[in-house]
């Protein structure tokens, strides 16, 4: 399932968050049906539409060992380090668009807290409108080669079905909406006493596909994101960034190189080879813009033969598939506890 855009957006008219009428040929599996998207408020779903890798992939069957409260007003998912182990420091978990529910995401965010001794809060940023997890077996039914007759009469009702779980999640949470409840999120976390003593609180946030794109934000440091921390903190005068660095796997909705040349911020970066979100050329501008131009502390790891999702996403049954997800593991908590400690 992937759009073939129009000319008119492949040349960038309008982009990258522009309204608009689409007219779109979109093709599914061996054959196309028209699809019309009337009227968003801009144009992440399209982009987003055409890699259906963020909608796919295998739901974990493990039983997550965190709690849930609410915290700062956002129902959340809360991971924690072994049981007498201080935390080094906050993971702010940004989600895919399966959300703060979804098994993977909890289960990762355990994998963290356990492993780094991080505290992970993994909030609904989304208020309640992700996408359900039954739509990665919808669209694992459409990727598939499937017979004339359900390639006919099956394929293009599978489609509407994901479409119509789509819209109403990119129409809530756009960036207008998604932007202030994740910054607003990580600025009580700063003006608020510290959950464990600390006087030197840090806080990172790691995001995932859909939430890759927050945390590039994020590390961008915008002198209109910038908060006094809570006085308890060492830091506490003047402004000070939100957080003290990110980090993302297969990040999307990213315009290269225009959203990384203004990351001031460490950021660390697990991409695959193979990623449908981002062409191999920009994969490598990334690794240059991050690595050689800005020559900041910052990484970006091309894990060979990964697709888009691998580090939440993965088929637990396929050897490669854990091995990467594996490496995106240990790099993530490897650059955290560098940054945090």
């Amino acid at each position: 399932m992937s759009l073939r855009v129009s000319e008119e957006i492949k040349a960038g008219v309008g982009l990258p968050r522009a309204g608009r009428l689409a007219t779109e040929v979109c093709s599914i599996g061996t054959d196309d049906c028209l699809v019309i998207i009337i009227g968003f408020p801009n144009t992440q779903l399209l982009y987003e539409m055409s890699c259906p890798d963020c909608f796919s992939g295998t739901l974990h069957t493990g039983t997550p060992t965190g709690t849930v409260t609410t915290l700062h007003g956002l129902p959340t998912y809360v991971a924690e380090p072994e049981a007498g182990k201080k935390p080094k420091g906050i993971i702010v978990f940004i989600p895919d668009v399966f959300g703060w529910e979804f098994p993977n995401n909890r289960l990762l965010a355990d994998a963290y807290a356990k492993k780094g001794d991080f505290l992970v809060y993994l909030p609904d940023f989304m208020a309640g409108n992700s996408l359900h997890k039954s739509t990665i077996d919808t669209v694992d039914e459409l990727k598939k080669p499937q017979s004339w007759l359900k390639t006919i009469f099956y394929k293009p009702v599978w489609f509407f079905q994901v479409l119509f779980r789509a819209i109403p999640f990119f129409i809530t949470n756009r960036e207008a909406n998604f932007k202030p409840r994740v910054f607003n999120f990580i600025s009580a976390l700063r003006t608020n006493p510290p959950p464990f003593p600390t006087n030197n609180l840090k806080i990172g946030a790691a995001g995932f596909c859909w939430g890759g794109y927050y945390t590039v934000l994020l590390c961008q440091n915008a002198p209109s994101s910038r908060i006094a921390r809570h006085s308890s903190q060492t830091s506490s005068e003047g402004i000070q960034p939100l957080i003290d660095c990110g980090y993302t796997a297969h990040p999307s909705m990213l315009t290269i190189p225009k959203d990384l040349e203004p990351i001031e911020l460490p950021i660390c970066v697990s991409i695959g080879e193979e990623d449908m979100q981002m062409t191999a050329p920009n994969v490598l501008i990334m690794k240059e813009v991050l690595e050689v131009k800005k020559k900041g502390d910052h990484e970006v790891n091309i894990i060979p033969g990964a697709t888009h999702g691998f580090a939440v996403r993965l088929d637990p049954k396929d050897k490669h598939q854990v091995e990467c997800a594996e490496k995106a593991e240990v790099q993530a908590i490897e650059w955290f506890t560098k940054h945090f400690t």
